[in-house]
């Protein structure tokens, strides 16, 4: 818990401690029971940096990374599909489209927009009706999404050694053909999930949420797309207004930080919501978590994989791309972040007022300084030329000689 200096409960005339919300869970407990307590006071300081923060940091930069690449390297497969169709002339080319639009979502404009404003009224909705209950609503949710996360993620890296069984289907009542591997790994996520949920008041049970959380982020950056820049700059830029609002803005209707609040559990006797990515303090004697939320991995995200989608397609190098210098400015942004953190003496900070700047100023910056900027804001892939264009050129060519 932090005061603000301007809150009129600090107005105390009589002596008053605060403790961490096990300690006094602990202390409760023990009263209760008519036990003989005795209570040593002291403030111990808190480090620095912790530990915390720095594996943090590593599993959002790292899940960006494995979900940028996983992404890359479907559309590369995509794109050389449909090289090959068209150079047969393939009637299955039409097929193929279609297939690809069912597994893949391409947001726009509009929806982008309406993401935000969605994802502020659902906001709201958790601060008025934090609960108990409402948290154990989305421990649901969170538990379905993680069961598909996983098993989307188990399947596509256990398919590179079982190819046979992973295009091996059956057709399976209410969820039709399904494949051997994947009627194989399930069972498998259900009881992970099942246990987690089971166990996530355990102190060891952010392992578990943090496996679901990643494998469920993965899997959103792998079937949601930024398809330009144009988009990614719209969502990202209401991303950016969404988390000043929320965290600061907030506390002027709501006499507190709305988001802080949903993020910490306050008012449901849970340890926060599930949608975060947490690693306890270990060196911190005050104990708690130090937690990123999913929007601040997913949203920076998309971008980032569709600059690895553009330098794959446009057959760049890493140093010639764009990839490599938007996870450089994520990783710069999110570092500042817990500096600020830090600085503030633990008050909640939008890790997107940082974040964003970065990522989204060093893409447009690098698009206009190489030229590229109008290709990435409209049409967010390179011109690639017809197959039987060059097909005709060879033949030409060869005539000649």
């Amino acid at each position: 818990m932090v005061c603000e200096p301007d809150e009129t409960d600090l107005d105390i005339h009589i002596p008053a401690v605060m403790l961490p919300q096990d300690a006094g869970t602990s202390l409760e407990k023990l009263l209760m029971n008519s036990s003989s307590v005795s209570v040593q006071l002291y403030s111990p300081r808190r480090p620095l940096v912790d530990i915390a923060e720095v594996f943090l940091w590593l599993m959002a930069v790292g899940t960006i990374l494995c979900a940028s690449y996983w992404s890359a390297w479907s559309a590369r497969e995509a794109a050389i599909e449909q090289e090959k169709l068209l150079k047969d002339g393939s009637d299955e080319l039409q097929n193929m489209k279609g297939e690809g639009a069912s597994g893949v979502v391409d947001i726009n404009t509009t929806s982008a927009v309406l993401f935000v404003v969605v994802a502020s009224c659902f906001l709201v909705i958790l601060y008025k009706l934090m609960s108990f209950w409402f948290v154990e609503l989305l421990v649901v949710l969170f538990c379905i999404g993680g069961v598909e996360g996983l098993q989307t993620c188990l399947v596509a890296l256990l398919s590179r050694w079982f190819k046979r069984t992973g295009e091996s289907f059956i057709k399976v009542p209410f969820f039709g053909a399904v494949s051997y591997l994947t009627l194989a790994v399930s069972p498998f996520c259900l009881a992970f999930v099942v246990v987690w949920a089971v166990y996530r008041n355990v102190s060891f049970a952010w392992i578990g949420q943090d496996i679901l959380g990643i494998a469920l982020i993965i899997t959103v950056l792998q079937i949601v797309h930024v398809p330009n820049l144009k988009v990614g700059t719209v969502l990202l830029s209401c991303a950016f207004l969404y988390d000043i609002f929320w965290v600061f803005v907030s506390k002027k209707l709501f006499h507190e930080s709305v988001m802080i609040v949903v993020a910490r559990g306050d008012r449901s006797g849970e340890d926060g919501i599930p949608m975060l990515l947490k690693i306890p303090r270990m060196f911190d004697p005050w104990g708690g978590y130090s937690i990123i939320g999913f929007g601040d991995i997913l949203l920076p995200g998309l971008l980032i994989a569709f600059s690895l989608r553009y330098d794959w397609l446009a057959k760049k190098n890493l140093r010639a791309g764009y990839f490599l210098w938007a996870m450089f400015a994520y990783g710069l942004g999110l570092l500042i972040t817990y500096i600020a953190l830090n600085l503030m003496d633990g008050h909640g900070q939008p890790a997107l007022l940082y974040i964003v700047p970065f990522t989204l100023g060093t893409f447009l910056t690098l698009g206009k300084k190489r030229g590229d900027l109008k290709i990435l804001w409209t049409r967010g892939e390179p011109e690639r030329t017809c197959p039987h264009f060059q097909l005709q050129q060879t033949e030409e060519s060869n005539e000649e000689k």
